[in-house]
């Protein structure tokens, strides 16, 4: 019985593998892989199936500059070919945007930076806020700020399918669902996603953050311009 089921959703040859080594081959020095690794087969096949949700993602042009991939990029999932037209549609050819997140101690300030790239335009996403509640959440208000800010700007623009990038979980996990939400940022947040699905198709692609993944770095350096560090 495998140990792993690794899904290749983009890839040099997109299908589910047993081992990481086969996985490897299809996703090392790729531009723009999107892969998990799963436990069982069937929640493989679900990933592979998807067309939203999260996936490691490395060394593409947009996003790392090398081309060294780990099998800690990788979560778990199942195996089966899949038909390529999915890959066609490569999240690289979509438009996309860095988000992130920062909070200046000294001021109490909070905000966020990041660029939105689109039919090759590059907007710089930037703001911040003082909000004394929002401000206990630090960083993360900047992190889920940015997220909203590409997504109204993307819809503004009449953009019907966009990849975010971002280095905190919780833009997904609140985003879907997955983590609950007892504050006021994170509540307003989920609840603006699922106010917007209708309008845009939403891929949420986490990367290492401080890793030398060109769009985080750029963007880290805009949140905390954003709030004066």
């Amino acid at each position: 019985m495998a140990g792993k089921f690794y899904a290749v959703r983009v890839g040099r040859t997109p299908g589910i593998y047993l081992s990481w080594d086969e996985c490897k081959k299809n996703v090392d020095g790729f531009s723009g892989p999107v892969y998990k690794s799963f436990k069982t087969r069937a929640e493989a096949e679900a990933f592979m199936g998807s067309t939203g949700g999260s996936a490691c993602t490395v060394n593409s042009a947009r996003r790392a500059p090398s081309t060294t991939v780990d099998e800690g990029g990788c979560i778990a999932g199942n195996e089966q070919a899949v038909d390529k037209s999915s890959a066609a549609m490569a999240l690289d050819t979509l438009p996309y945007a860095f988000v992130d997140g920062s909070y200046n101690i000294a001021t109490k300030v909070y905000g966020y930076g990041g660029f939105l790239v689109h039919d090759g335009v590059r907007e710089v996403l930037q703001g911040n806020g003082d909000d004394p509640e929002m401000a206990s959440m630090r960083n993360v208000s900047g992190e889920v700020g940015g997220s909203m800010a590409a997504i109204r700007r993307a819809i503004e623009l009449g953009i019907k399918e966009l990849v975010i990038y971002y280095d905190y979980m919780g833009i997904e996990m609140w985003a879907n669902g997955s983590w609950k939400r007892n504050k006021k940022g994170t509540i307003a947040y989920h609840d603006y996603i699922q106010s917007v699905k209708n309008d845009i198709k939403l891929h949420f692609v986490k990367v290492k953050g401080h890793s030398g993944v060109e769009g985080n770095e750029e963007a880290d350096r805009l949140a905390k311009e954003a709030v004066g560090i």
